[in-house]
């Protein structure tokens, strides 16, 4: 009875649209923007046109022009309100506003990395003051070895060009993944790395840095693709590339002492290129916002365990990627962002705010997610009821690294900077051994009282696909619903996003026997949408 109640309690403080369906059209954009109720609707807007404000702003930098008419990937970014909008499909109150919190930031920080992307590029802005203050850093790199670089800045080039501009636009990747396959990449390795390279090899990567870091980072489909971009920054460019190579069994203690050597060799390679010296003052004020980052992150944890969640989904897992690995406690805007996130928090908590009609069932989302329709978790929660509590990539680091500064911390500082890498995001579920990838799954199950999982079956990544069997086997064992989706990360060309969506259907309506809380969202026409 009392959760007949809370549900008619929520559904009369959703203002605004009763079935989402009616804002899709068969077009790249919805009909018109959602209807929240006059407060949420104004809000929403209002953020709509501060994304804009960042977007004028981005094209108000030196090089910016040039950078249009050179590089394709660039037009993706007029999409961006787009995007935003399906991060907050049916959210309100402290939801929606968390959600802009945070994703806001995430597109502002991608939109610092644009404008010095086009002013450093030497055939757009050419900065070379600030060239010379760049570290170029793979976009599946944790920059921990940046932390005591105040500086330097460590550039993702990677990220506005392939991991960015596939959320935004779908179709981005495909042309880099044809010319990676017509220069002779087999066509069953992962997409991403495949764009990245292809990007390489089309010349579309912006030419800047004092020298590069490039990490192990995923699978041997990465270490393919960083060995063109690496021939190419040294040979044509004349960027020196260093190679840090994190274990693969990090779990084990015997690998530790090489990891922090490897992470000395690298930073002492950032001197000598650079001629920038280590500041252990910045590095441990840098380790003090790690450590909040990780405090914040496990207490919107613990919330989401509740009956209550209030921080989940994509944007969940894109504000911790942004802030915990490519910022890695160097900027000091990211806590205060966590502030007014966690004052959303409490609030949402304590009012025992929904994010949709009902909730039916508590999921941990599992695998690697696909780009193109990384909002499904929105989807999937309005559509069917189904809460994705949290995501494999973040969970990441439990622990707290040493945040003093004494003669033991400096020398401990290494192994932190090491455990770090190690365990990043894209890499600390894959690598490890089955403990990590597959037990991992059943104590995040239990911590966050989930009685579903939906795993992203990332056709090309083959250390997800060996263990198969054994997630189907222990699923059973322990009564936990277990749905595979299939997709192919960056191509939308092999799993469509409707398509994607229906094996989802499919489980529910077949193995779960439920109908949908909104079925006009249950097939949506945006297979030409960006």
């Amino acid at each position: 009875m009392a959760n007949k109640c809370e549900k008619l309690v929520n559904e009369k403080k959703r203002a605004g649209e009763q079935t989402l369906g009616a804002l899709y059209s068969e077009g790249k954009v919805r009909r018109r923007r959602e209807w929240r109720g006059f407060k949420d609707t104004m809000y929403d807007f209002s953020r709509w046109l501060y994304i804009w404000s960042i977007m004028i702003d981005t094209s108000m930098g030196k090089g910016f022009v040039k950078g249009l008419f050179r590089y394709r990937w660039m037009v993706n970014y007029l999409a961006v309100p787009h995007m935003m909008d399906k991060f907050t499909i049916g959210l309100r109150d402290e939801a929606l506003r968390m959600t802009h919190v945070a994703m806001n930031y995430v597109a502002k920080d991608i939109a610092l990395t644009v404008k010095r992307c086009l002013r450093g590029d030497r055939r757009c802005g050419n900065d070379t003051k600030l060239s010379d203050q760049t570290v170029l850093v793979d976009e599946n790199s944790m920059a921990a070895f940046m932390m005591g670089f105040p500086t330097l800045k460590p550039l993702q080039r990677e990220v506005p060009t392939m991991f960015a501009a596939n959320l935004i636009n779908q179709y981005s990747a495909i042309h880099y993944i044809d010319v990676a396959q017509q220069f002779g990449m087999p066509g069953d390795v992962c997409p991403m790395p495949e764009t990245e390279a292809g990007i390489s090899i089309e010349d579309d990567l912006v030419v800047m840095g004092r020298c590069a870091v490039q990490v192990n980072t995923t699978c041997d489909g990465s270490l393919m693709g960083n060995g063109l971009i690496a021939k190419r920054l040294e040979r044509e460019y004349g960027i020196p590339t260093f190679q840090l190579v994190a274990p693969m069994r990090h779990r084990m203690e015997d690998v530790q002492k090489y990891a922090a050597e490897d992470m000395k060799a690298a930073i002492a390679f950032i001197e000598e290129t650079t001629g920038a010296k280590w500041d252990w003052k910045a590095y441990f004020e840098a380790a003090k916002r790690v450590n909040l980052t990780t405090r914040n992150r496990l207490e919107w944890l613990d919330i989401n365990a509740t009956p209550y969640p209030q921080f989940v989904g994509a944007v969940f897992c894109l504000y911790n990627d942004t802030n915990y690995m490519g910022n890695s406690g160097r900027s000091t805007v990211f806590p205060k962002m966590d502030a007014k996130i966690m004052k959303l928090v409490h609030q949402g908590y304590e009012r025992k705010a929904m994010m949709a009609p009902e909730y039916r069932h508590r999921c941990v989302v599992w695998g690697v997610q696909p780009q193109y329709v990384i909002d499904m978790l929105y989807w999937m929660m309005q559509c069917w009821g189904v809460v994705p509590l949290t995501d494999m990539l973040s969970m990441v680091i439990k622990k707290e690294i040493a945040e003093e500064d004494t003669p033991e911390n400096r020398e401990q500082a290494y192994y932190d900077m090491a455990y770090l890498t190690e365990n990043m995001i894209m890499r600390n579920h894959t690598h490890g051994g089955v403990e990590t990838m597959v037990d991992e799954l059943w104590e995040a199950c239990e911590q966050m009282n989930a009685d579903m999982v939906m795993l992203w079956e990332h056709m090309a990544c083959k250390a997800l696909e060996g263990m198969h069997g054994q997630f189907e086997e222990q699923a059973r064992k322990r009564g936990i619903n277990l749905v595979w989706v299939s997709h192919d990360l960056c191509d939308p060309r092999v799993a469509s996003r409707q398509a994607i969506r229906d094996q989802f259907n499919q489980y529910m309506r077949t193995v779960m026997r439920e109908e949908p809380l909104d079925p006009t969202i249950e097939v949506i026409t945006d297979n030409n949408a960006w």
